[in-house]
């Protein structure tokens, strides 16, 4: 698939439900089931977590059975984990900070790139590396107030997406205050849970996202 090709997708995705799964601590013998159950909740973007048991294997897993979503890895710190997600099928680079060496690798490959921000010099910081939306990471600690005030300061364009302590009933908020969607963890997915408990927070998720559209 090509740049051009993944940055669409990419754009497609997040019209449709802009929420990044986060599967910190899922294995690869489960990661399919898993992600069938998200795909089932209209979920397309799906991330591993670096720090998971083998999270390559199941990056791979994930890319092979779900061809149409884009797969990546979170906890991405150096750009030798870059090229090593790409050849397992990865289109997404996250991180919990910023980068530049690793959000330039990732650009460098036609990956797309979601850094750790926190702060205004952060955030233009890793735009100007070529990040392709920004990760408002942690976001216990950059309430909604904080996001209307960056959202203020950048570019319309640039997509805001708060991860960390995000639920059902504070995507509201966020979303009035300029968030463009959200990475969701272990309010979504917690190792030991089945697929039908993940499907069934994947569809809560999903249906508090339409309700913030029609808000």
């Amino acid at each position: 698939m090509s740049n051009d090709d993944t940055l669409t997708a990419w754009q497609q995705a997040t019209r449709q439900l802009p929420l990044v799964a986060i599967l910190r601590g899922i294995g690869p013998s489960e990661v399919e089931a898993v992600g069938q159950a998200l795909w089932d909740a209209g979920w397309r973007l799906m991330e591993v977590p670096l720090n998971s048991p083998e999270p390559l294997k199941s990056i791979e897993l994930l890319a092979r059975r779900f061809p149409q979503a884009l797969v990546g890895a979170g906890t991405v710190r150096t750009e030798e984990e870059v090229h090593q997600v790409q050849d397992h099928g990865g289109r997404i680079i996250v991180s919990p900070h910023f980068d530049a060496s690793v959000v330039c690798a990732t650009v460098a490959l036609g990956l797309l790139s979601l850094p750790g921000v926190m702060t205004p010099s952060e955030a233009f910081g890793a735009l100007d590396a070529g990040a392709t939306a920004l990760k408002l990471f942690p976001a216990e600690s950059i309430p909604p107030a904080a996001v209307k005030a960056m959202r203020a300061v950048l570019p319309a364009h640039v997509q805001l997406l708060p991860v960390g302590g995000i639920g059902p009933g504070t995507m509201a908020t966020y979303r009035e205050a300029g968030a463009n969607g959200f990475g969701i963890g272990s309010a979504l997915y917690k190792p030991g849970m089945d697929a039908a408990a993940v499907g069934a927070s994947a569809r809560a998720f999903a249906d508090a996202w339409a309700g913030t559209m029609r808000a």
